[in-house]
């Protein structure tokens, strides 16, 4: 594409050269792109100028002015950078799915996108998501590094999904990703806000500024007359209530749809994922499709990967649990849905580098809840392991806990000795199958570690464990 069709009053000299892609990554140019030289959280990127001209960079755009002695190719200054880009993503890459839904809280949206892609999968209706797990169409994952990726490689998979002939996509919107303008220029049909409690402090310093990047979504994002889909019972929808008498945008609350005809057909733990799928059927319908085909095949959705997914039950009816609860809130309502009168058991750690006030609160939480605790590593990274689990055990019961730093072995121990009728936790990771140990990554599944763990337990009935117990 020619310049002069993605960059207004660019100098005549070169308005007529052929972009053939655009990039923000130096390490990712290929001859003939358009290179931003975009400053970022860690990094800026006039540092990799030189390495993007040696790879084929034809043109870069950058928001300073750069010295332009012994360079070859021009160098475009522009004010607002991230809005050129944002824009220029819009041009070059033209083919867009017809309805674009966006989910961004907390906690649940991970489980509101894939329970809208097996809805509309089971429908027989082409679909994909875009998110933690990777990027999803056809049942087949590509993975990513980041819950919502670069604002080009968004656009750029957004146009694979059209070609695909996808018209029905569901985005995942971290807080990053809205705060950095990573979904900037697309054409949202609808936003669905899940929840709001506390995460990412080490980022957004606070919890005002935080929530303020959660709104990007529907405060800028959402043009007149689209949809927002929510929960009327949470705080923060007096917040989503201005918004959309601000920007005329149409509120659907979850709370509207009425499952208990098809309730006991619904194969998930947990009050909140039968909320999470509330919202994910408002979504589809706000796709076009009619309540009953929705009604018709859930029986069939299933627990998302990693969110609190029954993983195995033992011969004596101890059930084991997995979870990517790894905030407060997440970690407290997992707990309190699996909950019983049975003995329950948790293994959590705090990752590193991390909001580190939550790691007094999911302690807290841990100890009010759970009988016993193992205290392990989830992803440490740079930071030292043991002060992690430190900090964590100071604020626990000591006659509950029981401290493991190896993961697996922590699992291992847990499992082998619980009692009849438990039920574990293993809660932090979920679907993932890495440690970020800083400068060592080691790959690790807590789901594999259950599935292939040999544990010799008695068969048992609950008449009888009770008889025992008395």
């Amino acid at each position: 594409m020619l310049l002069k069709n993605l960059i207004n009053n660019c100098p005549k000299n070169i308005k007529e050269i052929d972009i053939k892609g655009i990039s923000l990554d130096s390490r990712k140019v290929k001859p003939g792109d358009l290179f931003f030289a975009l400053k970022g959280e860690k990094s800026d990127g006039k540092k990799f100028i030189n390495e993007a001209k040696k790879r084929g960079a034809r043109i870069i755009v950058s928001a300073i002015k750069i010295k332009k002695k012994n360079f070859s190719i021009p160098i475009i200054k522009v004010k607002n950078i991230r809005d050129i880009l944002s824009k220029i993503c819009v041009k070059f890459f033209k083919y867009k799915p017809k309805n674009i839904i966006a989910v961004t809280g907390t906690n649940g949206k991970s489980s509101v996108a894939d329970f809208f892609y097996q809805i509309l999968l089971l429908n027989k209706i082409p679909v994909a998501t875009i998110g933690t797990l990777g990027v999803k169409k056809n049942n087949k994952i590509k993975k990513l590094n980041l819950t919502s990726p670069d604002i080009i490689s968004i656009h750029q998979e957004l146009e694979d999904i059209k070609k695909h002939k996808i018209d029905n996509v569901i985005i995942e919107a971290s807080s990053h990703g809205l705060k950095q303008g990573r979904l900037n220029g697309l054409n949202f049909k609808a936003g669905i806000f899940t929840n709001f409690s506390q995460d990412h402090l080490d980022y957004h310093k606070s919890m005002k500024n935080y929530l303020e990047a959660k709104l990007i979504l529907f405060s800028k994002l959402l043009s007149k007359n689209r949809y927002i889909v929510t929960d009327n019972k949470i705080k923060e929808f007096a917040n989503l209530k201005k918004i959309s008498i601000k920007k005329k945008l149409k509120i659907i609350t979850s709370n509207n749809i009425n499952l208990s005809k098809v309730l006991k057909n619904i194969n998930l733990t947990g009050l909140f994922q039968i909320k999470n799928l509330k919202m994910s059927i408002v979504a589809a319908m706000i796709c076009g499709l009619s309540k009953k085909k929705i009604f018709n095949i859930i029986s069939k959705i299933r627990s998302v990967n990693g969110r609190l997914e029954l993983i195995r039950t033992l011969p004596n009816k101890t059930k084991i649990f997995v979870d990517y609860a790894h905030t407060p809130d997440a970690l407290k309502t997992s707990l309190e849905s699996i909950k019983s009168n049975n003995r329950l058991t948790l293994i959590f750690g705090c990752g590193g580098e991390r909001d580190l006030k939550k790691r007094r609160i999911m302690s807290q939480i841990a100890n009010s809840l759970c009988d016993k605790i193992y205290v392990t590593d989830d992803n440490p990274r740079s930071e030292s392991p043991s002060k992690i689990r430190k900090e964590i055990i100071k604020h626990l019961n000591k006659k509950k806990c029981i401290e493991i730093g190896d993961r697996s072995r922590a699992i291992e121990h847990a499992i082998k000795n619980s009692y009849p009728f438990e039920i574990i936790l293993i809660a932090g990771k979920g679907h993932e199958q890495f440690q970020d140990y800083g400068k060592k990554i080691i790959k690790i599944s807590d789901k594999e570690i259950i599935k292939k763990l040999k544990v010799k337990k008695k068969r048992i009935t609950q008449q009888k464990y009770n008889l025992e117990s008395n």
